[in-house]
């Protein structure tokens, strides 16, 4: 699916030439939702390795991966729930290959899909909204972390303390952010060092106590255990189905860019670091009591780690965040809303950190963070199924600057600014995955199927499906 457009330009940048003057680490970043030009092009496709892993080196997968053993699986089924759960990361790989194509954030791409006015829509749901939740959900694991750290120096944890840490985490998360893309690219590759060097002492002490051949008192069978099992994959397949802004770190790539090693970076950089810290969190739960894991894992640190463990901890997260916070600025800019990309990411980050507060001080964090991943899935599953059929239609091929046209006149603006048959197939496949879920609540065909939610495989297939009968069925062509 490489994008087949030519460089107009004579000698044009290569994927070897220096970032202009407009992209340098130590400034705000210019660029908002607007096309890239060719000049201002830049960087190599592995570069996308290090801005991934360092996001995805974080508390929420050890979260995560212990909760899988809490639900009442075997280390080893929840390994291999792990590994099939982050196979959804070659998706979020797919997606960033429309990035170098269009010289443009998915947040626009998503035009063509959608239409002009129907993508207002999708950027205020899928983009903005669920950016703005898992930012504050990440922020809350960030904070726990951070919270135990001041309590080792004396400090009373009240509610004044408490929201004081919230906020100095996310002024941090949003200065990398509002500085954007450049300084993401450079910050990233050392972050990954340092995590992978704290991660690796934590592996370390967890695969000295873990119990290699686990397995619950009473085990799951038949009906629950595939419940459980698919429970897992879409607690898992939550984190890369979030990513449907992965475009947004590869659109600064020269449009001659392999597109194979745009989506192989991306999904390596999610992938390799999720499952392995995923599974020291399931590795763990076979040790400690990972229903708080953050007090669990310090019993089996030397006491020496302890504080840097918890500042790992609090800077992965930052990291992830980050990523976040950039997206959801240029989906609240996708909206509509005439505002500076800097500022729009300092809107995101003040409504987050209220959430978090809430679930910190209000909500039951775990569960809040299990029932918010199983259930975005019901969207997010066919919002990224969508993408990436329209991105096989058109063989990955997009006008950057025709995107960018909102007036009526725009190729984009389809019928009324609505494109019919990307709003009907993702109605269709968000109803469908609707009444095959089983988190916060039961629909129908999973509680037919004993509690087996099918909402993840159900909402992709039926959203690709009736998205490719309904494009080739409209007659138009490729790039329409």
């Amino acid at each position: 699916m490489a994008s087949t457009i030519p460089d107009p330009r004579p000698g044009a940048h290569g994927a070897h030439a220096a970032p202009p003057d407009t992209e340098r680490a130590g400034r705000v970043e210019v660029h908002g939702i607007d096309h890239i030009p060719d000049a201002e092009r830049h960087g190599r496709p592995r570069e996308l390795f290090s801005v991934w892993a360092a996001a995805n080196v974080n508390y929420l997968s050890l979260v995560i991966g212990g909760a899988l053993v809490l639900m009442g699986l075997s280390l080893w089924q929840a390994l291999a729930v792990i590994v099939v759960g982050n196979l959804f990361w070659l998706l979020t790989g797919v997606l960033a290959m429309s990035g170098p194509a269009a010289g443009a954030p998915s947040e626009v791409i998503t035009r063509a899909m959608y239409g002009v006015r129907g993508n207002r829509v999708n950027n205020a749901v899928t983009g903005w909204t669920i950016s703005v939740c898992y930012f504050a959900l990440n922020l809350a694991a960030a904070a726990s972390a951070a919270f135990a750290l001041v309590a080792k120096t004396g400090l009373p944890t009240n509610t004044v303390v408490k929201t004081a840490v919230v906020l100095v985490i996310a002024a941090v998360t949003l200065t990398i952010s509002v500085y954007g893309h450049a300084l993401i690219v450079k910050l990233y590759l050392p972050i990954t060092l340092a995590l992978a060097a704290a991660f690796g002492v934590v592996a370390y002490a967890v695969l000295l106590h873990a119990d290699f051949g686990y397995a619950p008192e009473g085990r799951l069978a038949g009906t629950d255990l595939w419940a459980t099992l698919l429970a897992g994959v879409t607690l898992i397949a939550a984190g890369p189905l979030s990513y449907t802004t992965s475009a947004d770190f590869s659109r600064y790539l020269p449009r001659t860019t392999s597109s194979r090693a745009v989506m192989g970076w991306t999904a390596l950089g999610g992938f390799l670091p999720s499952v392995l810290v995923c599974s020291l969190g399931a590795l763990a739960a076979t040790a400690v009591d990972m229903t708080d894991p953050q007090s669990a894992l310090e019993e089996i640190l030397p006491g020496w780690f302890t504080p840097v463990f918890l500042l790992a901890l609090v800077l992965g997260t930052i990291a992830i965040n980050a990523l976040t916070a950039y997206s959801a600025g240029l989906a609240l800019q996708a909206v509509g809303i005439r505002i500076r990309r800097s500022l729009s990411v300092i809107v995101d980050g003040a409504v987050a950190s209220g959430l978090t507060l809430y679930a910190l001080l209000v909500s039951n964090f775990l569960d809040t963070v299990s029932n918010v991943l199983q259930l975005t899935v019901v969207l997010l599953g066919p919002a990224t199924a969508l993408y990436a059929t329209d991105m096989a239609l058109r063989r990955n091929r997009y006008d950057g600057p025709a995107l960018m046209d909102e007036s009526p006149t725009s190729p984009f603006w389809y019928s009324a600014g609505v494109g019919l048959p990307g709003a009907l197939a993702l109605g269709a496949g968000v109803a469908s995955a609707a009444l095959c879920v089983n988190t916060l609540y039961t629909g129908p065909i999973a509680a037919a199927l004993g509690g087996i939610d099918l909402a993840l495989p159900v909402g992709i297939v039926v959203t690709s499906a009736c998205y490719a009968l309904l494009r080739l069925g409209s007659g138009r062509p490729s790039g329409q």
